[in-house]
């Protein structure tokens, strides 16, 4: 099966992978790691979520990441918003991208964002409506799309009816995501395939944690059904808060070196990114996640 010439990564590590962190990383740590990662050539980097202080402490300074980056135009800086104000918020500091992040599972919408599956699609329809008057391009996270720690498995027509009226709101990608990452191949191609049904692929990412190992192997599921842009994170930062014992998101550096073997293009430095993360593990005082950084010994 034919393979895309290139992959478009979007790093998420310094909102999905810090906002797990036990402990918040001084600003000017974050700053530094979002342009090393931006010195190795990733060009979508998640930069933060501009959600209450009070709910997820670790990216408090969310406005001041965004002000202290001064990137060049060509990177992009999405940053997670769950309602109006964080929109607004966002808007003001500065940002040009931004996110929305809703579930298929309505217990696991209800633990995580304190609210049902309607309730959040009433959310985002008005978040989503201002990002359109101020010309800013939305992306949509789906979670549990591959297995929810209360539910189960979810049915397929749930999956792409979510996917579907996400961006028939006007979401431009919707990040499908292994929360707690029990997918399989075979699970990969059954609900990409269901999803293809309605939605090109040119529409979808993935979204893959490492929790059983089986990251790497659903990545190249995807790709054979004609996926080109993939969620992940330096060092295998982060995780599901949400499920005992998942693990974090697959390394960036994991799916680089896979793609290398691949001859796919990612304009992605390698040993730069091993760099990065082990710059914000030492910080952060927690193991580097990442299997290729192990093997390849960077210090």
């Amino acid at each position: 099966m034919k393979l895309p010439a290139r992959v478009t990564l979007v790093e998420v590590g310094p909102r999905d992978g810090l906002q797990n962190e036990p402990s918040p990383i001084p600003t000017d740590i974050k700053i530094d790691f979002i342009k090393r990662l931006a010195g190795a050539g990733l060009a979508t980097i998640e930069a933060t979520s501009f959600v209450s202080p009070k709910k997820i402490p670790q990216l408090a300074d969310h406005t001041e990441v965004i002000r202290g980056l001064n990137l060049p135009a060509s990177i992009q800086l999405p940053a997670l918003v769950p309602n109006v104000k964080g929109f607004n918020n966002a808007v003001d500091a500065g940002v040009k991208h931004i996110a929305v992040f809703a579930s298929v599972s309505e217990t696991f919408s209800q633990r995580n964002i304190h609210c049902s599956i309607e309730e959040s699609f009433v959310r985002f329809t008005e978040v989503i409506a201002l990002a359109k008057q101020h010309h800013i391009p939305v992306r949509g996270y789906l979670s549990c799309v591959f297995g929810c720690p209360y539910e189960g498995k979810i049915a397929d027509d749930v999956i792409v009816d979510a996917a579907k009226r996400l961006l028939d709101l006007g979401c431009t990608e919707i990040s499908l995501g292994d929360t707690i990452g029990v997918a399989t191949p075979k699970q990969v191609r059954e609900v990409i395939a269901a999803l293809l049904t309605k939605i090109p692929a040119e529409k979808l990412a993935g979204h893959f944690h490492d929790t059983y190992g089986q990251a790497i192997a659903n990545i190249v599921a995807a790709l054979e059904l004609g996926l080109s842009t993939f969620d992940s994170s330096a060092a295998g930062l982060g995780g599901c808060p949400y499920a005992a014992g998942a693990s974090g998101n697959v390394a960036t550096e994991d799916v680089v070196y896979l793609m290398q073997g691949l001859g796919i293009e990612t304009g992605v430095d390698l040993e730069k990114l091993i760099a990065a993360g082990h710059f914000i593990c030492q910080h952060a005082k927690t193991p580097n996640r990442s299997k290729v950084a192990a093997a390849m010994g960077k210090k």
